[in-house]
């Protein structure tokens, strides 16, 4: 697991801290932040990101990146991904977490209460997932930030559900019910493997921009979904109950809390349909 930065450290650990980041939020301080990412301005930054953190650039060789954003939503040219109908796969690079969803609809995630009505808000929805798994993938900002369809099948509308922006990662999840907070774009697909399939794209810090391509129509296993606007974010899947199992290493440490370094288009475990 990726170590939290100082910065997140700062807001979340510290009273001074979480005072400033509250002004941040309730006068919208972060909208200069974007600004700044999105002008020319922040080119060099890009750079100092991509040395600092070795991010192997080796498919944009040659691309000037016009801005810090321009770099953070670089899209690939082909994303190559497990067409096994029967394969489960990753909609996304990031750490995957496994629970259970009980009766209660209800699990803790980093010592915060996180509910499937917090996302969904649709009580005839969520009982569809009673029994089921949820799957929550954690994106870092140096991951790419494009995430996929995990099957083919029917989505219906996106839903943006409005919210605060706090971190997604772990020293943050300490101090605050992120994913209640976090503004967020719930689907429903009526997938032709898996079942109906809730995916959930959640914001983040600094601005937490989803930025979804289509809605009310058929979708392909391993189109692009959308993508994250800037800064790290997390993607969460509902499944209805004995729909999926994961891979045996994999499943065994997602569900007993250790995160589990994922790719997109990689598979991740099998349908159970039959």
């Amino acid at each position: 697991m990726n170590e939290s930065s100082g910065a997140v450290r700062f807001f979340y650990n510290n009273v001074f801290g979480r005072v400033i980041l509250g002004l941040i939020m309730k006068l919208h301080l972060d909208r200069i932040a974007v600004i700044f990412l999105k002008s020319p301005l922040s080119r060099g930054f890009a750079r100092r990101f991509i040395k600092k953190n070795h991010i192997d650039m080796t498919e944009w060789d040659g691309v000037a990146f016009s801005s810090y954003r321009d770099f953070f939503c670089r899209k690939r040219e082909k994303q190559e991904f497990d067409s096994d109908p029967t394969s489960l796969i990753s909609p996304c690079d990031g750490y995957l977490l496994a629970y259970p969803i009980d009766e209660n609809s209800a699990f803790s995630i980093k010592g915060s209460v996180y509910r499937i009505s917090d996302l969904l808000q649709n009580e005839k929805e969520e009982k569809h997932f009673l029994g089921g798994t949820a799957l929550v993938f954690r994106l870092c900002p140096t991951d790419y930030h494009h995430y996929m369809y995990i099957d083919s099948g029917f989505q219906r509308e996106n839903r943006f559900i409005p919210g605060l922006l706090h971190s997604v990662q772990p020293i943050a999840m300490e101090k605050a019910p992120v994913f209640t907070l976090n503004r967020r774009s719930a689907t429903i697909i009526e997938t032709e493997n898996f079942g109906t399939v809730a995916q959930i794209e959640i914001g983040a810090l600094v601005v937490g921009g989803i930025v979804n391509h289509r809605e009310c129509c058929f979708v392909k296993k391993g189109e692009e979904k959308g993508y994250f606007d800037l800064c790290g974010s997390t993607i969460v899947c509902l499944f209805e109950k004995d729909k999926i199992v994961l891979l045996k290493e994999l499943g065994e440490r997602a569900f007993s809390g250790l995160e589990v370094r994922v790719e997109i288009g990689k598979k991740i475990g099998n349908c159970l349909m039959g």
